[in-house]
């Protein structure tokens, strides 16, 4: 089959197409002919080596976490798909191929497609995660930087399914978007705890970092300390007393096909940028330099 790996770290320059074997699923494993693999910011950090001394990589290696597609295979034990059924979920092998292995999937409703179903696992996964650590509720105020991207995207919406009022902070091209998901947008940079004080006089609840680009001092100028503020981005957290929420091990199928049903019926907006499986090196070089409306995707046909 066709994938993309990388032998060294460093630019995605390093990213190459090959030609390798097909997985075999083990038990409780499925083998998905891949139509769609999430891009997530993590992919870069990785291939960079950024990450090794924390999230060490064995190489060459195919990146990706996400993948939608259909179920060619199934392991000794899977009972909950069968072959030929339509899933998407979490790759246990790397998604940037034409095929890959995974254990927890979810039915992908017919309304959906492979791109927007792809869009959902990191994302939701995450959102649930930060939300109920953060302790949103209704009625409070969750000011959310990064809020365009693919996983303040997911936020934005599910802290308003709660009853959450919605300050997010993006670039000027993402205020209309920000806006349209159900928050009140403003920029990030210089005098953002003027615009937000502006906007949340009674102060702000809680406050998650998505964008990683130095906003936790005005975080905790908005809050008055460092309760409850998170970052997922933020690699300087420990130095400023400020939870780092690193990557979850809920990966619950129940809750992602919930979620999936939402985002079938519009109830939940995923907005994609897709590039063909050839180009990940592009996508990867826009992941890396931030600003991204939605959610990267690479398709495979």
């Amino acid at each position: 089959m066709k994938a993309i790996q990388f032998e060294q770290f460093g630019g995605t320059d390093v990213l190459r197409q090959a030609d390798v074997q097909v997985p075999q699923p083990g038990s409780g494993q499925v083998l998905v002919r891949v139509r769609a693999a999430g891009v997530n910011a993590l992919d870069g950090k990785i291939r960079s080596g950024a990450l090794e001394a924390v999230f060490p990589t064995p190489l060459p290696v195919i990146p990706g976490f996400e993948v939608s597609g259909t179920v060619e295979a199934v392991g000794a034990g899977v009972t909950e798909v069968s072959v030929g059924d339509e899933v998407f979920g979490w790759s246990d092998t790397g998604a940037y191929a034409e095929y890959a292995l995974a254990t927890t999937v979810a039915p992908k409703p017919a309304e959906l497609d492979w791109e927007r179903a792809v869009a959902l696992p990191v994302a939701g996964e995450t959102a649930e995660r930060v939300l109920n650590l953060l302790a949103v509720a209704s009625g409070e105020t969750l000011l959310i930087h990064g809020a365009a991207g693919a996983v303040g995207t997911i936020v934005v919406q599910l802290a308003a399914a709660r009853g959450a009022r919605v300050i997010g902070t993006a670039g000027p091209g993402n205020q209309d978007y920000v806006t349209s998901l159900g928050a009140a947008a403003t920029l990030y940079g210089d005098g953002l705890v003027e615009r937000v004080q502006a906007l949340a006089p009674d102060g702000v609840d809680a406050v998650l970092d998505v964008a990683g680009k130095g906003a936790l001092e005005d975080s905790i100028t908005l809050r008055g300390g460092t309760d409850r503020i998170v970052t997922l981005a933020d690699f300087r957290a420990h130095q400023l007393g400020i939870t780092f929420a690193t990557g979850g091990q809920e990966r619950s199928a129940e809750h992602l096909s919930a979620l999936a049903q939402e985002a079938a019926i519009g109830k939940v907006a995923t907005t994609v940028t897709a590039y063909p499986l050839a180009q990940a090196a592009r996508a990867q070089d826009v992941s890396d330099a931030g600003h991204i409306r939605g959610k990267l995707v690479l398709t495979v046909s």
